[in-house]
């Protein structure tokens, strides 16, 4: 089966679509499938990938507010790779023109709206949760949703990458057809990896000993994830007892939370890493991954967490929490400081054996995404069959 997927989430220069996506490429290969990416980029390229599938980047503009992402904008040039490779399926995630592009693509393909992202929890009810309540945001972009409903009318199914999303969603009236949790390469982790000399030199960079709690944030520099609310958690929680934070990643907000941090001791940015073994040996080495976004569809971060090892310090709405154990985490109200600050707290009183034994113990749970990419072929598999059998 040929899959093609045309995806504007997908940057050259890093991201959880990116590390889902190069994944699935040599899974669907092991599994006898093959996926084609259309991804937009600064120049039309190709990369073949060993064994089979291929990202083709077709010349597109820059996202405005972050470089990292671009913007398909050339109807003709998407349709045209999708005549010529002439998928079994086809995959789309944007909600834009890309939505259109292939929704209205003549093709024999079966269609799959892909949903990757909740842009109502991402930005209008951030944008504007100081002014309006929950429900009055999403009444307000309610005519965001019957967009969304137009276009998914045009496509054969509807999917959603975990369950947190398909809530959400259909809350809103919006036809879900399944929902297809993520997984991770859950190879690259393990609780094994904990070095006691590591957490010791990260807790120094952070101007502690090794008595402090030493917290992991992860992920891009951008509003959605906020990290500010984060770091002022910390904060507060550093006032009571010792508290060191590292920050990996890189993004819009990348400055800005330089400024906010400049006079927080305990508290050290760095640039993302990109060596997978040591990403994960960073991770094994903490004390717990905190994360600030209620928004998170899937929690990918979390889950790479986990399989490390990793206890969770998470919001209480969105991906992280769907996937967070009780006895390895704890869920705080999202979008509030001082409760994130108090589950802190409550971490750090945890008995670390005990706390310790949970999280190894969770480890061997994690979902995989050779488990979800077997999962979301069958589905694709059996829909077409079903097709074939309606029109024979």
């Amino acid at each position: 089966m040929r899959v093609v997927d045309v995806n504007e989430f997908y940057s050259p220069t890093g991201g959880g679509v990116r590390t889902y996506i190069d994944r699935k490429i040599g899974i669907m290969n092991e599994l006898g499938h093959e996926l084609i990416l259309i991804a937009p980029g600064p120049e039309e390229r190709i990369e073949d990938r060993p064994g089979g599938g291929l990202i083709h980047f077709v010349r597109s503009p820059k996202l405005p507010f972050d470089p990292n992402y671009g913007l398909f904008w050339d109807r003709a040039a998407v349709t045209r790779l999708l005549d010529q490779y002439d998928p079994d399926v086809v995959e789309c995630s944007s909600p834009w023109r890309p939505a259109w592009f292939v929704g209205q693509w003549q093709g024999r393909a079966l269609k799959s709206f892909f949903m990757h992202n909740d842009n109502m929890a991402a930005y209008a009810q951030r944008w504007f949760e100081g002014v309006a309540s929950h429900d009055r945001i999403e009444r307000a972009f309610g005519w965001y949703t019957r967009y969304m409903a137009r276009f998914l009318n045009l496509y054969d199914r509807v999917v959603t990458n975990g369950p947190a999303l398909a809530k959400r969603l259909q809350a809103r009236g919006l036809r879900i057809d399944a929902a297809m949790p993520l997984g991770i390469d859950r190879g690259h982790f393990s609780p094994g990896l904990r070095d006691g000399a590591l957490r010791r030199a990260l807790l120094r960079q952070c101007g502690l000993d090794e008595s402090g709690l030493l917290l992991l944030g992860l992920g891009r520099h951008h509003p959605e994830k906020r990290w500010p609310m984060v770091i002022d958690a910390v904060e507060r929680a550093g006032a009571t007892f010792p508290v060191g934070l590292i920050l990996l990643g890189q993004g819009v907000d990348t400055e800005r939370m330089q400024r906010r941090i400049a006079g927080s001791p305990h508290i050290r940015l760095f640039r993302p890493v990109y060596d997978r073994e040591r990403l994960a040996r960073i991770m094994a080495s903490c004390d717990a991954l905190i994360h600030g976004s209620e928004a998170e569809p899937f929690g990918l971060v979390a889950s790479e967490a986990m399989a490390s090892g990793l206890p969770l310090i998470v919001p209480d709405s969105g991906g992280c929490a769907e996937v967070a154990e009780p006895l390895c985490a704890e869920l705080y109200r999202a979008r509030d400081a001082v409760a994130c600050a108090d589950a802190i707290a409550r971490m750090r009183a945890r008995n670390p054996r005990l706390l310790r034994q949970a999280a190894t113990a969770a480890a061997g749970r994690v979902r995989t995404d050779r488990e979800h990419t077997v999962e979301l072929m069958a589905y694709y598999e059996a829909a077409l069959a079903a097709r074939r059998s309606k029109a024979a």
